[in-house]
């Protein structure tokens, strides 16, 4: 007959023999490709970001990272699947602002921003461009905004959808301007350029990794750039700030996610090749011909990640209230 106290002394005996077998499974990770999803569209200004960073980590971890576009609803679709994978470090997340602002902008969330994902580290802060189509009328940023407060909702404004950068830019520009202009939301940054592009839509305000290429080989009208500073690889381009919208500022950062609960031991694999990558000579020199610049890497760190993070939730919780902009 089995003692109790020989019952408890067989199960110690075989959690002490699992501890080995899970220290080799953390050491050994990872032992298969990882999946990077991103929450939008293949092409778009996050997805470009998320294949140059991908491609870096693979050489650190070994392993390749392989990214994953799950588009739809903003982004919240993608997010709410590596929310709910599994937390063993093989599913990872890389998105943009939309993380923060998701929080308020939808009303049924099916997940908690705060609490259901591990950050791993902030990438980048992208600038972002107000452009518009090549045979708009105004010449510079001073002539568009009289333009626009004079003929307001019959200029029309593209967006790659609800709760995307260029929609949140957009909130804030016209805000800026006190006027509604026609907004026309698209499935992803491609389709809406596309049309900008096509002069369809007159105006689109997105980030520097998708509109430089555009800007340069003059296929739309650049009237001025989000960030305080002018962007060096666009130096010809006023800040919007400056050009008469005092104040006005706005960057597109992003942050790569696992699910809640994957292991310290794969967040600190996941965190290193990340660093790694943000000094990587060759995702710099990309970034840079692209406007943008890795983070400084005391930002690209779990615990200032999930700092920052809380802090933009509450920093664009009003900014969505006020402007009475919701989605289900």
């Amino acid at each position: 007959m089995t003692t109790f106290k020989g019952a408890a002394a067989a199960l110690a005996a075989l959690a002490f023999a699992a501890l080995p077998i899970a220290s080799a499974q953390a050491q050994d990770y990872p032992n298969r490709p990882v999946t990077m999803v991103v929450p939008f569209s293949a092409g778009g200004p996050t997805d470009t970001v998320a294949r140059l960073i991908a491609e870096s980590m693979s050489r650190t971890l070994g392993q390749q990272v392989v990214v994953e576009n799950v588009g739809g609803a903003g982004g919240t679709r993608g997010a709410g699947q590596v929310a709910k994978a599994t937390p063993d470090g093989y599913t990872i997340l890389l998105h943009h602002i939309g993380q923060a602002t998701a929080a308020t902008l939808y009303r049924k969330l099916p997940y908690n921003v705060l609490t259901d994902f591990e950050e791993v580290g902030l990438v980048t802060d992208v600038p972002m461009t107000v452009i518009g189509k090549s045979t708009l009328e105004p010449k510079d940023a001073a002539e568009l905004i009289a333009y626009v407060k004079a003929n307001k909702d019959a200029v029309i404004y593209g967006n790659a959808g609800v709760g995307s950068a260029s929609h949140l830019c957009g909130m804030l520009f016209m805000s800026a301007l006190g006027t509604q202009m026609t907004t026309v939301p698209y499935q992803g940054t491609g389709p809406a350029m596309n049309d900008l592009v096509g002069g369809q839509i007159d105006l689109m305000c997105d980030q520097t990794t998708n509109t430089t290429g555009q800007i340069k080989a003059g296929k739309v009208k650049a009237y001025g750039v989000t960030t305080k500073a002018p962007v060096k690889s666009l130096p010809e381009i006023p800040t919007l700030d400056s050009a008469g919208l005092p104040g006005f500022e706005v960057a597109v950062w992003h942050g790569l996610y696992a699910p809640k609960g994957t292991p310290k031991a794969e967040i600190d694999k996941l965190n290193a090749a990340l660093v790694a990558a943000l000094q990587d000579p060759k995702v710099i020199s990309r970034f840079a011909d692209l406007g943008t610049e890795p983070v400084a890497l005391e930002r690209a760190t779990p615990e200032v990640h999930q700092k920052f993070l809380e802090a933009e939730v509450a920093k664009w919780k009003p900014v969505i209230q006020q402007a009475g902009v919701f989605a289900d």
